[in-house]
C-alpha cells in the first residue's frame, strides 16, 4: 500500500475535528473574552482612571494564555484520547496514513484553531477594553512565547492522552492541569508573591508566569531580561518531552 503524506485534505479533517469540539469553541474562544472582561470591570473600581488601560493590558496579556490552554492541553489531548479508544490512529495506519504526518497535521490545525481564537480574542478585547496600544516588537514576542507554549503544551497533551489511553484520566489529569497552571501562573486573580514558597518556586519554573507578570511592563516599549523567561521554557519543554519519551516507550513494550 503506498504511504500517504502530508496533506491539506488531512489538515482539514483535522481542523474540523478541532473545531467540532464544543468545550474548545466555549474555553478556548468565548471564555478568555469574558474573563478578560470581567476582571477588566473588576478592577475599574479599585484603581483610577489613568491607570485603567495598563491595568486592562495585563488582563489582556494574562487571559491570551488561556486560548493554548484550552485548545491544546484539554482540547487535543481530549480529542486523541477518545481517537485512541476508538482506535482511530491504527485505523488511520491501516489506510496508508503515517503517524508522523496525523501528528504533523493534528498540530498544525489546533495552531491554524488557535490562530483564528486569538484574531477573534484581540480584536474582541481592543473593541471592548481600553487597552493600550503596543510596540510592534511586544507584540510580535508575546505571539512567539504563546505559540512556543502552544507547542510545548500539544506535546504534552499528547503524551498524557498517549500514556494514558483513554478519554476519563486524559480529561481529568488536563483539566487539574489547567486549573492549576492558571492559579499558580496568576492567572486566577491570586498574585504569585501571595502563594506558599513551595508553589512559588513551581511558578518560577513556568513560563506562563512571566508572560502573566512581566510582559505588561515592556508591551509600550522598554528593556526585559528574557533569561527566565527562556530558562523557563526550555524546562517546561524538557518536562513536556521526558512525558513524550515515555509514552514512546510504553508504545513500543505493549507492541512488543
Amino acid at each position: 500500500m503506498r504511504t500517504k503524506k502530508l496533506s491539506l485534505r488531512l489538515i482539514k479533517y483535522e481542523l474540523l475535528n478541532t473545531a467540532g469540539n464544543w468545550f474548545i469553541l466555549f474555553f478556548g474562544i468565548a471564555f478568555p473574552i469574558l474573563m478578560s472582561l470581567l476582571i477588566a470591570n473588576v478592577f475599574v473600581g479599585e484603581i483610577p482612571a489613568a491607570a485603567i488601560p495598563a491595568a486592562n493590558t495585563g488582563v489582556f496579556i494574562t487571559m491570551s494564555m488561556i486560548i493554548p490552554l484550552a485548545t491544546l492541553l484539554i482540547g487535543y489531548a481530549a480529542n486523541y484520547s477518545q481517537e485512541l479508544e476508538n482506535e482511530m490512529p491504527l485505523r488511520f495506519r491501516l489506510f496508508g496514513y503515517r503517524e508522523r504526518s496525523m501528528l504533523g497535521a493534528k498540530m498544525i490545525a489546533n495552531l491554524i484553531f488557535m490562530t483564528i481564537a486569538l484574531a477573534i480574542y484581540t480584536i474582541a478585547d481592543y473593541l471592548l477594553l481600553d487597552i493600550q496600544p503596543p510596540q510592534l516588537s511586544s507584540a510580535l514576542v508575546l505571539v512567539a512565547a504563546l505559540y512556543a507554549l502552544a507547542v510545548i503544551l500539544f506535546i504534552l497533551a499528547h503524551a498524557i492522552a498517549t500514556l494514558t489511553g483513554k478519554f476519563g484520566p486524559t480529561y481529568a489529569i488536563t483539566m487539574t492541569l489547567y486549573f492549576g497552571l492558571m492559579i499558580i501562573c496568576g492567572m486566577m486573580g491570586v498574585s504569585v508573591d501571595r502563594l506558599p514558597e513551595s508553589l512559588r518556586i513551581i511558578a518560577r519554573g513556568l513560563p506562563m508566569t512571566y508572560i502573566s507578570s512581566d510582559f505588561a511592563g515592556f508591551w509600550q516599549g522598554g528593556g526585559y531580561d528574557f533569561t527566565p523567561l527562556l530558562l523557563s521554557f526550555l524546562l517546561f519543554g524538557v518536562i513536556a518531552c521526558v512525558f513524550l519519551f515515555a509514552s514512546i516507550w510504553k508504545n513500543k513494550r505493549r507492541l512488543n
